[in-house]
Formats: C-alpha cells, sequence, structure tokens
C-alpha cells in the first residue's frame, strides 16, 4: 500500500468502547471487573477476559480501515471457527442499518495480526462497528487509517440503555463463524441497542455472586437469564430462586426474562431426559408466576425447546452449540420477546 498508515488506540475518544460493562473505569476490554467485592469461581474470572460482545463504534473517511491485533491466547478450539473466536468483524452503516463488510482473519499459531478490512476509492464518511472476538482475550488493539483522514463521534444507538444476558456458551457465541452473528450481537443490530454478554462457557452456573455483579452495571433496560443449560437440575433449581431475588433488590422495574434451555439433538432419541428438562421448565413457571401473582408484572419466563425447537438438529456442530443460521434463528425467535419486554 503506497498511502501511510495512521494507527490509533480505540480507547481514546471520539472511538466509542460499548459492551463492557466497566470499560469506563478501567479501561481494559474485559467483561468482568478486575477486582471483585465478591469472590467467583476462577473459571468464570478467566472466561471475562474473552471480549464476547465488545464493540467499537465511529466514523471515518478513511478510504481503508486495518486493525493490529495481540490475542491473549493462541487459537485452540477444534468445533469452532478461528474467525469466531478471535477474528474481528467490520460492519458499515448507522445503528440499526448495519451491512457486514469483512472479518479480520486471525492467524493460527499465533497471537497477534495485522488485517485489512477495507479499501474503497472514495473518501466518504461511513459508520463503522467493529466486533470484537468471542473467545479470546485482546491485550493490544490499534486500528489504521488513511494519513489525512478523520476519526468522528459515532451515532448514538436509537434505544438508550443495556440489555443484560447472562448465560452459557451459547450465549457467549459458541459456535459462531464470526463474532457479529453471535445472538446477543445480532439483537443489539436489530434492537439498536447496547448488549452486555456474559455468557460464559461450561461455567454459567447461577452463582449469588454472579448476580450481585449483574447489578452493579449502570442503565440496565432489561435483563436476560439463559444458564439452565451449565447449572443441570439441582444446580438450577438451588440457584434461580436467589439469582431472581438478588436482581429483584436492585432492579425492581427492569424486565426479567427467564429462559429454559434451548434444546439438545439428543433429546430426540432420549425421551427420559426431554421430560427431566419438561418438569425443570414447570420448576421455572411457578417461580415466576409465584412473582406475578405478588405484581411483578416484569418478570417472563419461556420454553428455550419451544422458541427454538425448529433449529438444533441441522443447525449445531455437536447437536447443542449453534452455527450462524442456529443463531439467526435464535435472534429471530428472541427479538419480539426482547422487544416486548423493554418497551
Amino acid at each position: 500500500m503506497e498511502e501511510k498508515i495512521i494507527w490509533l488506540n480505540p480507547k481514546e475518544k471520539p472511538f466509542e468502547v460499548r459492551g463492557f460493562a466497566w470499560f469506563d473505569k478501567e479501561k481494559i476490554y474485559r467483561r468482568l471487573p478486575q477486582k471483585f467485592p465478591y469472590k467467583i469461581p476462577q473459571a468464570v474470572d478467566e472466561l471475562a477476559d474473552c471480549t464476547a460482545g465488545g464493540l467499537i463504534r465511529f466514523k471515518t473517511d478513511s478510504r481503508f480501515l486495518c486493525v493490529r491485533v495481540v490475542l491473549k491466547n493462541t487459537i485452540s478450539m477444534p468445533h469452532m471457527p478461528a474467525t469466531g473466536s478471535s477474528g474481528f468483524d467490520c460492519y458499515i452503516g448507522r445503528p440499526g442499518k448495519q451491512t457486514y463488510c469483512s472479518t479480520a482473519i486471525p492467524e493460527m499459531g499465533k497471537k497477534d495480526y495485522e488485517r485489512m478490512l477495507f479499501q474503497f476509492e472514495k473518501a466518504i464518511t461511513r459508520d463503522i462497528t467493529l466486533y470484537f472476538p468471542l473467545y479470546n482475550g485482546v491485550n493490544k488493539l490499534l486500528i489504521g487509517i488513511e494519513e489525512g483522514s478523520r476519526i468522528l463521534k459515532p451515532e448514538p444507538f436509537p434505544l438508550k440503555g443495556r440489555v443484560v444476558v447472562y448465560g452459557t456458551s451459547i450465549t457467549q457465541g459458541g459456535c459462531a463463524s464470526r463474532p457479529a452473528m453471535a445472538y446477543t450481537n445480532i439483537l443489539s443490530r436489530w434492537l439498536g441497542i447496547e448488549f452486555i454478554n456474559l455468557g460464559f462457557s461450561g461455567s454459567g452456573k447461577g452463582e449469588p455472586e454472579l448476580a450481585h455483579l449483574v447489578t452493579m452495571i449502570k442503565d440496565v433496560r432489561c435483563v436476560v437469564l439463559d444458564y439452565q443449560a451449565n447449572a443441570a437440575i439441582e444446580g438450577y433449581i438451588s440457584t434461580l430462586p436467589e439469582f431472581v431475588k438478588i436482581l429483584r433488590s436492585r432492579f425492581k422495574n427492569v424486565p426479567l426474562i427467564i429462559l429454559s434451555r434451548p434444546g439438545v439433538a439428543g433429546w430426540f432419541f432420549d425421551r427420559k431426559t426431554k421430560d427431566k428438562m419438561d418438569r425443570l421448565y414447570e420448576f421455572q413457571e411457578k417461580l415466576v408466576r409465584s412473582y406475578r401473582i405478588q405484581g411483578d408484572k416484569k418478570i417472563f419466563s419461556h420454553c428455550g425447546a419451544e422458541i427454538f425447537k425448529d433449529m438444533w438438529q441441522e443447525s449445531t456442530v455437536d447437536g447443542a452449540h449453534p452455527t450462524d443460521p442456529g443463531f439467526m434463528t435464535m435472534a429471530k425467535k428472541l427479538l419480539p420477546i426482547i422487544k416486548k419486554a423493554i418497551k
């Protein structure tokens, strides 16, 4: 490239970093605070470094855009594309009207890479959204633009506030082919509102300490709980009532959506396990009904197996974790539920 590249730090204004609830205070790409007022599992602490749900938003009139990335770890997942676990997605367009442009593809066996995201002939101002990796941490990120071009403040989200989603590996984005295809990121684009992704692969087990951490997040517009798959039967029964109680102690009027486990392909052949999951959903329904009887009209229960029943057998990599069509199906089914709640 003949044009000179100017490398900029996106932690500085007018870049806007979203999706990390503690970023304004700590200035690191991490989903939980570095120092905890509560003791949390080591696995959750480590997974909090994965940058799922993180966004960088800005405008630029640069004819090209590059990223220079230093990851926390090398790529090691056998069932998820490297682009999804460790790449960056680029979308162009105003909030709510973004169009996919390209993906920065990481290099196997290495922690660092540099990629061109686009190169156009005309220097016009474009709205840019960059999506962080889903299953890796980012130690350093620089954004490269054309010398003499500008970085401008992005357009505000159409909807104010945040939607917080607490859950499992599926919530985190396993196994999307690229970062923007995690269902929380899809919904953020469609709804035009910031999402906070608190999916912890294999470790979303409903500990009360995590509920307390959720209550520390500012400007919460809606909370979605989608952690049943990690908690197992006994764990879900023992943790869900306390988790909801803690959330309601802080978020008295915030819509709370509780989803039961989406489903597993093997259930088609194992009716006994499916019956256990149905009984677990009945427990969830009973808990929500008790709150509604007491006057809480902003708590909702939904059966994940019913919402996503059309996708699991042909839209997963392993019978449980969705591919891109699976995540798109999830987003389509959840869109009216969340849209109704935040209204």
